[in-house]
């Protein structure tokens, strides 16, 4: 699919990059991913000229793409490091999980929406990115590959899942936007076993975290 890449889609790339620059992202790693992956095959091919604007898109089944900014945003919080054991909660579109991707992390990614699983999946094995994709409960995580030295949420949640924190390494950090309406950006770092710190890192607007279905 690399060849529905043009020079007009790779020159919007380049022009989202200066504007996340503008509004204050600074992570070269993160800025060269941004440049790098063509968002516009993340999303109908019939809005290629929403694709490079800094705006969420609708993806169906009542999710989004998340803006630019807040991948980047998020991407840099998490201080990802070559190799290093990611947990993503929400694939949605895949975007994200190819950012991570690029940064060199190993990603395990969960998504909720059977539909939206099926068609990320399929698309990332299309574009050749490697990742382990899971449909299940996001709140529960996956104890199962755990402990993960980063964690990402990619939709608002009502609260911090205990169960996501206990899967965390020590000396780990989650990145998490919570809340109701507007989500808080939220980063924890473990300290031990039982202790946590929290910096807080603005306001921000997702889709929410779905309770599991029964």
């Amino acid at each position: 699919m690399q060849h529905l890449d043009t020079y007009k889609t790779k020159g919007l790339r380049k022009a989202l990059v200066e504007e996340l620059k503008t509004k204050g992202i600074t992570s070269l790693s993160v800025l060269l991913a941004i440049e790098k992956i063509p968002r516009h095959l993340f999303i109908d091919s019939s809005f290629l000229e929403f694709a490079y604007q800094d705006k969420a898109f609708p993806i169906g089944e009542g999710q989004t793409i998340s803006q630019p900014f807040t991948v980047a945003k998020q991407s840099e919080l998490l201080q990802i490091k070559p190799k290093e054991k990611v947990l993503e909660i929400g694939t949605g579109s895949g975007y994200q999980t190819c950012v991570l991707l690029e940064l060199g992390a190993k990603v395990f990614t969960i998504e909720r929406q059977r539909n939206l699983y099926l068609k990320t999946k399929d698309l990332l094995t299309k574009l050749n990115y490697n990742t382990k994709c899971f449909y299940g409960d996001g709140y529960a995580g996956l104890p199962n590959f755990a402990p993960f030295d980063k964690i990402i949420v990619t939709c608002g949640a009502p609260y911090v899942p205990e169960s996501l924190k206990q899967q965390l390494k020590i000396g780990g950090i989650m990145v998490i936007p919570v809340g109701e309406n507007l989500q808080q950006m939220q980063v924890y770092t473990k300290i031990s076993d039982t202790e946590f710190s929290c910096d807080e890192h603005g306001d921000f607007r997702f889709v929410p975290m779905l309770e599991s279905r029964k």
